[in-house]
């Protein structure tokens, strides 16, 4: 609520925000999809606008406050940034470096390997499978819990749902959760009983300050440790060693604060692209089509040729000169490869049960290969590839939007529901559903993925397919019975892709209205009083070479989301993560672009 009502501005001024909101901005189920740079003051657009305007920031901040930032607020990435600010707060407080004898380089060196959304999943893979992961699971879920109103009709359902999920997980007996917070559990047994709201919401409210002092007294100075550890072992952190190890030196006395730097004035970049059409949806087919063309060039062995260096412009700044060998490509995932291991919607290191596959039932995993995107690396060749033959249709490319559309807020959602078109929502909320049922269902390490698969599998049931609902869905019966019989019993089903996909067949129309309305509303913001169908014939194009590199900024943010969200299993510490962290510039577009200097 505090970050909904504070002016646009002066949040950009604060790099942890910025971090956070530019991972959420460049999340594909969006039309247009800005990047901000701190350190410059720099907006980057795309689609761009016309060559011929002067766009003004503080329109863009206008449009970004009404348009953008409320489904932030909804969003899982909102969640962490403020958990994340309030990790930092204690990290920097006095508190702190007297309770844990902290100097003021641990300070630092903490605070640089937690900031932003990168430095968050880093905290998250290293107390994945603890006690550690079960606290910050129940911290995050009583956040947006205590956050609603129960007594309003639109946020029942939701408020409902997050009860019985904190019910059959943190709030049984047993839980990390209930023995850790020992003070205040006592309570719990009666609290459940308590007919007043403000009782039970008091209750949890004690409970999550219980579960933050723990992870902020006991697993921060662990991380500490393994952070320590890491910048000494990995080779690209050295630079980070030297400065902790001078910060060291310097504890003995206090250095005097410098005179801090006028910021930058805000701006956004001017077009240089030629004329084109200002569309949102044409931009995304362009950037699939490349997508579609260098997946199948790999496949034809692209990692064999020998790749030149080549300039590439745009938002990811500082590397100007891609130089990549055969080896740099990324592997396409084979036949055999389980689907759920993918960029689009993926949840990596898991894999099916070893069984037979019956052919229909192969088939039906097979449908999954549309929601497979590597990580394809820009390149000269790439971009001289000619154009596709056979044009992208939304279908080609949807489920990667649904999947952002689940970590952005559910901008689709609130949109069908201003159109009145109930039966649509209804089907996008079972698409969601059965998203977050797969990385349950099929990753048994997960914490309470016992519990978990059976709460969904009921609820997905229980809403959508019993006789009085199932009738009203225009999906195939087959699917809808098949999913009944595995669910009901928190079963994986191969049936789940073959419902997204059909879901999807009856979206594809609404979702390009939709980004059509996102335009829209874009150009009466930046072009006020100017004719909006003008603007469409008049705006700039992007160069098929930086398309690789949107699709690449924007897959990162999706796969980063979705870690954070939880439709994707959390990747265990790795050098790459500490890669990134020596990368990790806040002020020049941090975790973002981190993951793109990383990848190219």
């Amino acid at each position: 609520a505090s970050i909904a009502s504070t002016d646009m501005g002066l949040l950009l001024q604060d790099d942890v925000f910025a971090d956070f909101f530019n991972t959420f901005l460049n999340l594909p189920v969006f039309g247009q999809t800005p990047l901000y740079i701190s350190g410059m003051g720099r907006w980057y657009l795309w689609p761009e606008l016309p060559r011929f305007l002067d766009p003004s920031p503080a329109a863009l901040l206008a449009w970004l406050e009404k348009h953008r930032l409320p489904h932030f607020c909804k969003s899982s990435l909102c969640l962490h940034l403020v958990l994340c600010q309030k990790l930092l707060g204690f990290i920097r407080s006095g508190e702190a470096a007297e309770l844990l004898n902290w100097q003021s380089a641990d300070q630092w060196l903490l605070e640089r390997c937690i900031s932003g959304s990168q430095g968050m999943r880093h905290f998250c893979a290293f107390i994945r499978g603890t006690a550690g992961e079960e606290l910050i699971d129940f911290w995050l879920i009583t956040e947006r819990l205590l956050g609603l109103d129960e007594s309003d009709g639109s946020q029942r359902d939701l408020f409902l749902s997050l009860v019985h999920r904190l019910r059959a997980t943190h709030l049984r007996e047993g839980s990390s959760v209930v023995t850790l917070c020992t003070t205040i559990a006592g309570s719990l047994p009666k609290a459940r009983h308590i007919q007043s709201v403000s009782t039970r919401r008091d209750i949890l409210s004690k409970m999550q300050e219980q579960a933050l002092f723990i992870i902020q007294s006991y697993w921060l100075p662990k991380f500490l440790v393994h952070c320590k550890m890491g910048v000494e072992e990995e080779e690209s952190c050295q630079p980070l060693l030297q400065e902790y190890q001078e910060r060291l030196s310097w504890a003995c006395w206090q250095e005097p604060p410098g005179p801090s730097e006028p910021l930058p004035m805000m701006h956004i970049k001017r077009s240089q692209g030629v004329s084109g059409p200002y569309c949102s949806w044409r931009a995304k087919a362009e950037v699939w089509a490349l997508v579609k063309e260098g997946r199948d060039t790999q496949d034809l062995k692209m990692a064999t040729f020998q790749l030149k260096p080549e300039k590439q412009p745009g938002p990811a700044g500082s590397m100007e000169e891609l130089c990549m060998d055969k080896g740099a490509l990324g592997s396409i995932p084979q036949q055999s490869e389980h689907p759920a291991n993918t960029a689009f919607g993926g949840r990596a290191g898991v894999t099916f049960p070893g069984r037979p596959q019956p052919s229909a039932e192969q088939d039906l995993e097979n449908l999954c290969k549309d929601k497979i995107l590597s990580d394809l690396l820009l390149s000269a060749s790439l971009a001289r590839l000619p154009p596709l033959k056979k044009p992208v249709k939304t279908l080609d490319f949807l489920p990667w939007a649904l999947c952002a559309d689940a970590c952005a807020g559910r901008p689709f959602r609130e949109f069908l529901q201003r159109r009145n078109r109930p039966m649509e929502t209804h089907l996008l909320d079972l698409w969601h559903d059965l998203e977050e049922f797969l990385p349950v269902v099929l990753d048994s390490n997960r914490e309470n993925s016992f519990f978990l698969r059976h709460l969904i599998g009921e609820k997905i049931c229980k809403t959508y397919l019993e006789e009085d609902s199932i009738e009203k869905l225009p999906l195939e019966t087959r699917t809808l019975v098949s999913l009944w019989n595995h669910l009901i019993c928190g079963e994986f089903s191969p049936w789940i892709f073959r419902a997204q996909m059909e879901i999807c067949k009856v979206l594809c129309g609404l979702y390009e209205e939709f980004l059509a309305d996102d335009d829209r509303t874009f150009l009466q913001f930046m072009a006020p009083g100017m004719d909006v169908p003008m603007l469409e014939v008049l705006s700039s194009a992007v160069g098929r070479g930086q398309y690789f590199h949107l699709f690449q900024r924007m897959n990162q943010s999706l796969k980063l989301s979705q870690a954070l969200h939880g439709t994707r299993s959390l990747e265990g510490v790795s050098s790459k993560l500490w890669q990134l962290l020596a990368a990790r510039d806040l002020q020049k577009g941090g975790s973002i672009q981190a993951e793109m200097e990383l990848l190219l």
